[in-house]
């Protein structure tokens, strides 16, 4: 059994960004420049644009954040949003989700520029992400078939279960993977899934990304498959400073020994999802 170093492999392609930056200002550009705009003040939001402030900070990006309070109005995150539209000194910028109920995050997506959309959630991404055409993907799709890609692990005929059907996670990692790059045959699970644990034993490559801590357990995994875990959910832990800690989908204790590959949380999927969201914005930038 190996682990996937997340972190390490983030390290990598971080270091690989940063030299592309001293390039960009040696040649007398601006760097890459990323933007945040920030609802509220949930923990998991709050962290997770904290660690993506200092991956900019790590590579020479530019970084922008904008907070609002929860009660802001719809209209007013919507000028927001427009007016990094036109801001031609941002490469491109994220809405920190999830935002509170009374705004519509749908309708916030769909009017972000394209163009700038480092996130890849807008339409127009996603459908040029399923046609194969060059977008921006959504970040934690792309981590993971980054993941996959530089551990070195045969993807080509492999058959994939993927458990969730989310639109951030489940559904674009099934199209990449089945994409010609990686030559998957992928089944997508979800919560009326039949005979879910017998799928699941027969899978090459699985994917658990429902947000349901310990859910995969050893009678779900074949011998030598490739498990990825794409759950951060937090559970209470006393002994830890915060009062809490990261538990996965996967039970990895039970799970890892049967395992050619197997993703740690923290320190797997979640580092190549902010490094994903730099190489966008280096994408971004090129533009």
């Amino acid at each position: 059994m190996k682990i996937i170093d997340g972190k390490k492999i983030a390290a990598d392609i971080k270091a690989e960004i940063a030299a592309e930056v001293g390039k960009i200002k040696t040649a007398g550009r601006r760097p890459p420049h990323l933007a945040a705009i920030l609802v509220g003040h949930d923990g998991g939001s709050e962290s997770y644009v904290a660690h993506k402030i200092r991956d900019c900070e790590e590579v020479g990006f530019t970084s922008t954040l904008i907070r609002f309070e929860e009660d802001v109005r719809e209209e007013v995150l919507l000028e927001a949003v427009d007016r990094l539209n036109r801001d031609r000194e941002i490469d491109g910028f994220i809405v920190q989700l999830p935002l509170p109920p009374h705004i519509d995050e749908q309708k916030v997506i769909e009017a972000i520029d394209p163009a700038r959309d480092v996130d890849g959630f807008h339409p127009v991404n996603v459908g040029r992400m399923v046609l194969g055409i060059p977008s921006f993907v959504s970040a934690t799709p792309f981590g993971i078939v980054e993941m996959l890609t530089r551990s070195g692990i045969e993807t080509s005929g492999k058959n994939c279960v993927i458990i969730g059907r989310s639109n951030i996670v489940g559904r674009p990692l099934s199209i990449l993977m089945s994409q010609k790059k990686i030559n998957a045959t992928v089944t997508v699970a979800h919560s009326r899934t039949q005979n879910l644990e017998k799928l699941c034993a027969g899978a090459d490559i699985l994917v658990a990304a429902m947000g349901m801590p310990g859910f995969v357990t050893e009678s779900m995994v074949k011998e030598g498959a490739v498990v990825i875990d794409v759950g951060t959910t937090r559970v209470p832990d006393p002994a830890t400073k915060s009062g809490f800690r990261l538990k996965g989908d996967v039970n990895f204790e039970e799970v890892a020994p049967k395992c050619s590959f197997i993703t740690p949380v923290p320190g797997g999927v979640g580092p190549m999802t902010r490094v994903s969201l730099l190489l966008n914005t280096l994408k971004a930038a090129s533009k």
